[in-house]
């Protein structure tokens, strides 16, 4: 299957995708050093979604994965292993895999354009520079899936954007970490339960 005949498919082919499975992909690099840092927030995201079910990510290809029912809904949680910057090798390949629409494509990723803790859940949009959201965008040949994003603010100096998305929270951000992070995985799950237009409209 060449990659125009895979793009195709994922934008309209409903009538063998299994419209109530969805995938749910936060955004992240692998290894302990990037444990605890803003950029892996998607990982976190996922890491408390999963805590209200029972059973635990397993790895797979390009990634780990997590399955579970919700709401009459299949979710297949995401945590790519392919690093920040080709997360979207591991997006394509378990949509096409799973057989989900580009609708059903959840991304969770941080932003560095939002102030620290405001949430923006979106049908679509630009990377804004984040790399991850590049990549996936580049692979899936398309702008047009859902992301929400988690504001991490921009206090850095010149030239120190990398160090800043690299590193732990500070103090002052982990006091409300734990209540942003229930808060966000509340806007997935009512995503998956009623839909983008009424999440949207509830929680941005």
């Amino acid at each position: 299957m060449t990659l125009f005949s895979i793009l195709k498919y994922l934008k309209s082919n409903k009538t063998n995708s299994d419209i109530k499975k969805f995938l749910i992909v936060g955004l992240g690099n692998v290894g302990d050093e990037y444990t605890g840092t803003r950029h892996n927030i998607g990982f976190d995201i996922l890491d408390n979604l999963i805590s209200s079910f029972e059973g635990d990510f397993k790895e797979v290809k390009h990634g780990k994965i997590f399955k579970t029912k919700f709401s009459g809904k299949s979710l297949i949680f995401l945590k790519p292993n392919t690093f920040m910057n080709l997360s979207g090798k591991a997006v394509l390949y378990w949509a096409k895999k799973e057989k989900i629409n580009l609708s059903n494509i959840l991304v969770i990723v941080d932003d560095l354009n939002l102030d620290f803790g405001i949430s923006r859940l979106r049908k679509s949009g630009t990377d804004g520079g984040h790399n991850g959201l590049k990549d996936i965008n580049s692979k899936l040949n398309t702008i047009k899936y859902p992301r929400l994003r988690f504001g991490i603010g921009n206090n850095f100096k010149d030239g120190k954007q990398i160090d800043f998305v690299l590193e732990k929270w500070n103090d002052d951000e982990s006091k409300n970490l734990s209540k942003l992070i229930e808060h966000n995985s509340s806007i997935v799950l009512d995503y998956v339960k009623h839909g983008i237009d009424n999440t949207m409209n509830k929680f941005n």
